[in-house]
């Protein structure tokens, strides 16, 4: 009887696994995109982002078309029969004529204050003003502290070390103080005064993450390339390095933004933020914060659209992480998983490097695997170890 031990198959051959499956649905569904096609579709693949998108737009259109809008002396005018600043006569004692068994709006849906104001013409001008401190300030900051924090992250050394140095200054100081203080004095000016001074105070978050970024981005090969190529740096920067970076930078003005809003409100309501004869949700709530007891409805429309506003931008800028974020995935149903197992069942068997076989092919997996493993990826949620094959075990000791 020979001695021989029975063969052992090399140690990186495996049968083909979950992990295989995942990354041949995954390329398929990307294959042929550009880079801005496969974030529209990680998006839009969003349920959450995409239905908060569709409400903010209901709400901006709603704000503007209902009442018009006014921007000095001058002013448009809207499909609501009654304004914001005409008190009429008090019909039903003041409450919301809104009703959804049976459904009727009537006259004043949101119901009338003290003096005859229509509450939903009120809500939809303060819409109107919250919605545009919000943009304003995401639009400010977020263009302050991305200079900043590109020229800080590019440069670093002394550069760094200033610009660092007075952003530090800045975040000791609390926002609602400096909001309170200035918006004080140029409050009475209307809504987007108040606005540039949120934004000239709310970018050192931006510019703190955008450093990070940078600092990341500017050891990369290819900004070595366009240093080579004679490239300056200001086209390195904004035409190499920021691209890179746009992920990150949208994502947080968007969060930014749904603190903007909040911001305001809370000076609004202490009485800091936008003055009469002009008003913002958080205006109103101030102004009706008496009447709680009495007319509860004075503070439900006004929070209602506060809440929704907010709650609409984090989920879009959660979408927006998601679809900028090279290293999501979407997880494949188990009846993709099948139809992938089928089609390289039936096909030809992988290809592999000649020289290597099987031990390459092992060893370029593991290095994936091992990527998403430290970047925090879908590598850590898609690995599936392989059970053991009784080919793969040492063979036993056999008697001669």
């Amino acid at each position: 009887m020979s001695n021989l031990p029975l063969p052992v198959e090399q140690p990186g051959h495996r049968e083909l696994g979950v992990t295989d499956a995942e990354n041949s649905i995954a390329n398929i569904e990307v294959a042929g995109l550009s880079q801005g096609q496969i974030v529209r579709k990680r998006f839009f693949r969003h349920k959450g982002a995409l239905f908060a998108m569709i409400a903010l737009t209901f709400i901006v259109v709603l704000a503007f078309s209902s009442v018009g809008f006014q921007f000095g002396s001058w002013k448009t005018g809207g499909w609501w029969q009654y304004t914001w600043n005409v008190a009429v006569d008090i019909e039903n004692g003041g409450r919301p004529t809104l009703s959804l068994f049976p459904f009727a709006v009537g006259n004043h849906p949101f119901g009338q204050d003290e003096v005859g104001r229509d509450i939903f013409a009120v809500v939809m001008r303060g819409t109107q003003q919250s919605l545009m401190i919000m943009v304003i300030v995401g639009a400010i900051a977020t263009m302050i502290g991305t200079v900043v924090g590109a020229i800080s992250g590019y440069y670093r050394g002394w550069t760094d070390s200033v610009l660092m140095r007075f952003t530090d200054i800045i975040i000791t100081i609390p926002v609602i103080v400096i909001g309170a203080v200035l918006g004080r004095r140029f409050g009475i000016a209307g809504a987007p005064v108040l606005a540039v001074i949120l934004g000239l105070v709310l970018w050192t978050g931006m510019a703190r993450l955008v450093r990070g970024e940078f600092l990341s981005l500017r050891e990369r090969e290819f900004v070595d390339a366009a240093r080579v190529a004679g490239a300056r740096d200001r086209r390195i920067i904004f035409r190499h390095i920021l691209p890179n970076a746009i992920g990150v930078i949208i994502v947080n003005a968007t969060l930014l933004m749904a603190a903007a809003i909040l911001i305001e409100t809370g000076l609004s309501f202490l009485g800091y933020g936008v003055k009469a004869p002009d008003t913002s949700l958080g205006k109103i709530i101030s102004e009706n914060q008496v009447a709680f007891a009495t007319r509860p409805w004075l503070f439900w429309w006004p929070g209602v659209f506060i809440i929704s506003i907010a709650l609409c931008i984090n989920f879009i800028g959660d979408g927006l992480r998601d679809a900028f974020d090279p290293r999501q995935r979407r997880m494949p149903t188990d009846r993709n998983l099948a139809k992938a197992r089928r089609a390289n069942a039936g096909g030809k068997p992988p290809t592999v490097p000649a020289d290597g076989g099987d031990l390459d092919r092992a060893s370029v997996e593991v290095s994936a695997r091992g990527a998403g493993f430290q970047g925090g990826g879908t590598g850590a949620r898609g690995f599936y170890s392989d059970k053991p094959r009784d080919e793969d075990r040492p063979a036993p000791k056999r008697d001669s």
